[in-house]
């Protein structure tokens, strides 16, 4: 190298001015050596967020709700008798000597949260968690201007709804990008109200995309380490165009750095349902599917791990009228690959009711095509596809890494307690939403189809041993089927 790097120079001259001129043409080379030329500017930090922020933040609106509740009666004991509620005959001695303690009176939940305009005419976009349930909706815009908002339409199954400004007149708006073309690394600015700051911007770059972190059926979030906070529930995820390529949603509990952003892409879909039919239509293929372990490619004769393993058929539902069996994996669909088993049920609800679609499986270790057509999912179907049983009060989800994050918990395997019936067996069992299923009746629970078939064909009576895991604790519970 230093001989390549020494034919290069100039030879040496015997006047004044040859030997300046060498003296100047080495310097040009060494300074190119050691400086080389700086790298294009698409590549280097922005100098400036500033432009991104003035552009969009106009249509960026802080979103207040009042929901009006009734607190719980009043109740008292007395030495001789149970609760007594203060009816007509009670009222003015509770009033004289509780003050209003034993009356019910309306009480308002107020929250905050974020949204984005995206028509002129005030259609905004924001989370569904942030309205629902609301009596009042006010939107504060950058200006400090306030306006009456009415909701259009939700989607609890995205966290998706939206919302319309009740003003006459136009208003500025975002542009929906293009979410699969931010690349991960790219910038992305964030704005929104956290803890009630208005207008506040943030940046940071896309860390990854496709996170499942058990929100729901849909899970195809992009991670952030844009400063997200609660408050930005609902704001805009912007590149640097200013365009929206994705919507605040949630948080990771304790983490710093971490959080998630609906896709610009999967919204645009939902929004124009919305929009036009106040709900979304989905399409249904009436299977019930689960993750294949390298234990179940080995007993289903499978090269890899990719595909939805079929744990379920719905009787009378699209896919058994196809031939779908128990025990299929189903490796394509409409000649979408599915790569992980979580990327099924978001095709399938983006196909178009009463269409015709191919269904690549894998049965008995050889491929098949069959032909499906595609049903619609209602409420009730998609109650059955989450696995929820109204005799155990459970609503259970796989363990995802990001969820046994977020838990605080160490294990890769299991099934978590979404949620849990009021007033349910597993409620009266002392079962709680966080908790990890380990094993039900001494059988192991490492997935959804597991807890699947040790729950199948109990009835009402029997009663059922669970081994939860609860933060560092490891606890045995019996829950009654009632």
């Amino acid at each position: 190298m230093t001989a390549t790097f020494m034919n290069r120079l100039p030879r040496p001259c015997k006047s004044i001015a040859g030997r300046m001129a060498a003296v100047i043409a080495l310097g040009a080379v060494l300074a190119l050596t050691l400086n080389p030329s700086p790298r294009p500017a698409a590549a280097q930090t922005p100098p400036s967020f500033a432009d991104v922020a003035e552009k969009a933040s106009p249509a960026v609106v802080n979103i207040s709700t009042v929901k009006n509740t009734k607190s719980p009666m009043g109740a008292y004991r007395f030495k001789g008798g149970g609760p007594m509620a203060p009816d007509d005959r009670w009222r003015e001695f509770f009033e004289r000597f509780f003050g209003d303690q034993g009356v019910p009176r309306e009480r308002k939940e107020r929250s905050l949260g974020s949204g984005f305009i995206i028509d002129p005419s005030g259609l905004t976009v924001t989370n569904n968690h942030v309205v629902e349930g609301a009596d009042e909706i006010m939107v504060r815009m950058s200006d400090d201007k306030e306006y009456k908002a009415e909701i259009l339409g939700r989607d609890p199954k995205t966290d998706l709804a939206l919302i319309k400004i009740k003003h006459d007149g136009s208003f500025p708006f975002l542009k929906i990008g293009d979410s699969a073309k931010v690349r991960i690394g790219d910038w992305v600015v964030a704005i929104g109200n956290p803890f009630g700051l208005d207008h506040t911007v943030t940046a940071g770059i896309l860390s990854a995309r496709g996170r499942a972190i058990g929100a729901g059926p849909y899970d195809d979030f992009l991670q952030t380490d844009a400063s997200i906070n609660p408050g930005n529930s609902g704001g805009p995820l912007l590149n640097l165009d200013g365009e929206v390529i994705g919507i605040n949603t949630a948080i990771i509990a304790g983490g710093q750095g971490i959080g998630f952003a609906i896709p610009a892409n999967m919204a645009k879909d939902i929004v124009s349902q919305l929009k036009d039919k106040g709900r979304v239509v989905r399409g249904w293929l009436g299977v019930m599917i689960q993750k294949i372990t390298p234990e179940l490619a080995k007993t289903f004769k499978l090269e890899g791990e990719k595909g939805a393993l079929v744990a379920d058929v719905t009787d009378g539902g699209p896919a058994e009228k196809a031939g779908l069996k128990r025990g299929d994996v189903i490796v394509k669909f409409d000649d979408k690959p599915i790569g992980e088993w979580s990327e099924l049920p978001t095709i399938v609800a983006g196909t178009s009711i009463g269409a015709k679609a191919k269904i690549t499986i894998i049965r008995d270790g050889k491929e098949k095509v069959l032909t499906v057509t595609v049903g619609e999912l209602t409420d009730e179907k998609a109650a059955e596809a989450q696995a929820q049983t109204t005799d155990l009060g459970l609503t259970v989800k796989e363990l995802t890494p990001e969820l046994a994050e977020r838990l605080g918990l160490g294990e890769s395997e299991g099934v978590i307690i979404a949620g849990v019936a009021d007033d349910s067996a597993a409620a009266e069992s002392g079962l709680k939403p966080g908790d990890l299923i380990v094993e039900i009746d001494r059988n192991p629970v490492k997935d959804i189809g597991e807890y699947r078939k040790v729950i199948v064909g109990k009835k009402k009576g029997d009663t059922l041993l669970f081994l939860i895991k609860r933060g560092p604790n490891t606890l045995f519970f019996t829950l009654k089927i009632q």
